[in-house]
């Protein structure tokens, strides 16, 4: 799924108030961590991901493979943390992305300037 500048950065505003959903320790990523990754996803949109310092992994590398293993985009990543997006359409909460497309322009009025 692509998404748009705008949408990412909608969806990094709703990711800030998240408190992360799971956590990466020593073991780093695993296929335990994608399963987890995956029950979460069943109720949620919008997972917020954070490496522990005990985790060797580099936290944008680890945030592209599990968004390509689990089918989602890859919305941020700020420090050891990053939140990835993937739409469930089964949902009754789903999130209301903005248009794609570029703001539209507002008129000007009479004698104004921009």
């Amino acid at each position: 799924m692509t998404l748009s500048t705008k949408q990412i950065a909608f969806l990094r505003g709703k990711g800030q108030s998240l408190r992360p959903q799971l956590h990466l320790g020593v073991e780093g990523y695993t296929e335990g961590t994608l399963s987890a990754l995956e029950d979460l996803f069943r109720g949620r949109e919008l997972v917020k991901v954070r490496i522990l310092n005990t985790a060797e992994e580099e936290p944008k590398v680890v945030a592209r493979e599990m968004a390509d293993a689990a089918h989602a985009t890859l919305v941020g990543v700020v420090g050891k943390t990053f939140v990835l997006y993937r739409p469930n359409p089964d949902l009754r909460d789903r999130i209301e992305l903005p248009d794609s497309g570029p703001a539209p322009e507002t008129p000007l009025r009479p004698g104004s300037t921009r």
